[in-house]
């Protein structure tokens, strides 16, 4: 009865701060608190909730990394150009008839390159939402169209650590597995592209050429040659290089040219770095083209090392082992996918990440699927199909909230337009329900398919 009313407490706590605009840190500290009394209460030390508090806490550190480099690229990237440059050249060749539309298949092509959705928001999703601001569009669809287009690839990119991790969990195939999402993710992906052309013919792209044009140009040197920091994220994915290394190039890449193009000195490239370029107040761009540097994200690292901390107390302790009984009623393969899909909703909310949301699902639920004769790679693709997406659209998940401040978008106003993300899920249980093959008997398996 103490996890059930520590439970209702966190999500009242979380909610209540997105709809009063309070840092999601706090209400998730007093989480973590809540739960480190709970276990005190059932007999574990003080010594014991620390040791489990810092072994979770642990696992953030390689997502913390990822953070400095993507505040670090975005405001570079701005100083250097490449961001105006995108936007430039955007405004210039692309249909604003069709700007959602292309927000959302551009993010697509480039996460799958990258495999990551923080990678994508933080560069082509940056430069898109730059252009949405300039246009006077509705920035909450445009954030939803980059956001369901990042986590495309970043669900089913042969480079994606959420991908390569469920593999891993579940013993199967990485390939087997993408070939499994692209079949499963192909009627989202059909509806989404739909909807998001019809929203581009009615939301299209409004602004003065020429004015933000000579903004532009007047401001930055615009040429070709500031476009090489993007062109390196996207050649070197293409050869499969770690992201990490690819952005630290492009890093150093933007930073020579910031110094020699633009004529900003090493000095202000190294405070740009760290605290987000800025232009002066009284520019007209001054609103559109800022952000990033590296202390931006601390909000973001703060939220990831509590979850982190917190995932480490509930995995420690086996305090969700009890639901056990409750999930063996799954019976059916509908039902299978519908108890999954609560669990990862839940394990998403409390843990803040895709990451824990998939681990603590796939302890409760591996077991489950064996017992039902419902083989690995069942489970994998209803792990990509639930808790994958689902954390993204939890406002204050790690996979929602980190994307939402890099674009400075609002924490909850993108969702109902990210249609992508949650197609999947829906779309997925509904083919669970009304199939007969699926009905009475295990589903068909897929784990002698070849790519």
């Amino acid at each position: 009865m103490d996890i059930i009313g520590g439970m209702i407490f966190t999500f009242c706590v979380l909610i209540f701060s997105v709809l009063k605009g309070i840092y999601v840190g706090i209400p998730l500290f007093l989480s973590f608190l809540t739960f480190a009394l709970i276990s005190w209460k059932r007999e574990f030390s003080l010594k014991d909730i620390y040791t489990m508090s810092y072994n979770g806490s642990k696992k953030s550190f390689v997502v913390l990394k990822i953070f400095l480099f993507i505040g670090a690229i975005t405001s570079v990237w701005m100083a250097a150009g490449t961001v105006p440059g995108i936007v430039y050249y955007g405004i210039k060749f692309m249909n604003p008839k069709f700007f959602i539309l292309y927000s959302f298949l551009i993010c697509t092509l480039v996460s799958f390159l990258l495999g990551t959705a923080l990678g994508t928001v933080s560069t082509a999703g940056l430069a898109l939402i730059v252009m949405a601001r300039s246009g006077n569009m509705n920035l909450n669809i445009a954030a939803g169209a980059i956001m369901a287009g990042a986590y495309f690839g970043d669900r089913c990119s042969p480079m994606s650590s959420s991908a390569n991790l469920v593999a891993n969990l579940t013993e199967t195939d990485l390939y087997t597995n993408i070939r499994n999402m692209f079949l499963t993710g192909a009627i989202p992906f059909v509806l989404s592209t739909g909807i998001y052309t019809f929203i581009s013919l009615n939301q299209p792209l409004t602004f003065s050429e020429s004015s933000i044009h000579s903004d532009l140009t007047n401001t930055f040197y615009i040429h070709w040659i500031v476009l090489v920091p993007a062109m390196i994220i996207l050649l070197l994915s293409l050869f499969k290089v770690n992201v990490k290394h690819s952005m630290s190039l492009s890093i150093l890449s933007a930073g020579i040219i910031g110094i020699s193009l633009q004529n900003y000195s090493v000095a202000h490239m190294f405070q740009y770095l760290l605290l987000g370029f800025h232009l002066e107040p009284s520019h007209p761009l001054y609103t559109i083209i800022k952000g990033g540097g590296i202390f931006s994200m601390w909000k973001a690292a703060l939220v990831v090392f509590i979850s982190c901390a917190l995932a480490g107390i509930l995995e420690g302790t086996d305090m969700l082992k009890g639901t056990e009984s409750t999930l063996r009623k799954a019976n059916s393969r509908k039902d299978l996918f519908l108890y999954t899909a609560i669990v990862s909703g839940i394990t998403a909310a409390v843990g803040c990440s895709q990451a824990i949301a998939v681990v603590l699902t796939n302890q409760l639920m591996g077991n489950i699927y064996k017992e039902r004769n419902v083989d690995s790679y069942q489970l994998a693709i209803d792990l990509e199909n639930t808790g994958i997406v689902l954390a993204a659209i939890i406002p204050w998940s790690l996979a929602a909230f980190v994307p939402t401040t890099t674009m400075n978008v609002s924490a909850t106003g993108f969702i109902p337009y990210a249609f992508y993300i949650y197609f999947i899920p829906i779309t997925n249980f509904m083919q669970y329900r009304f199939s007969k093959t699926h009905r009475n008997e295990p589903p068909i398996n897929f784990s002698d398919s070849k790519i």
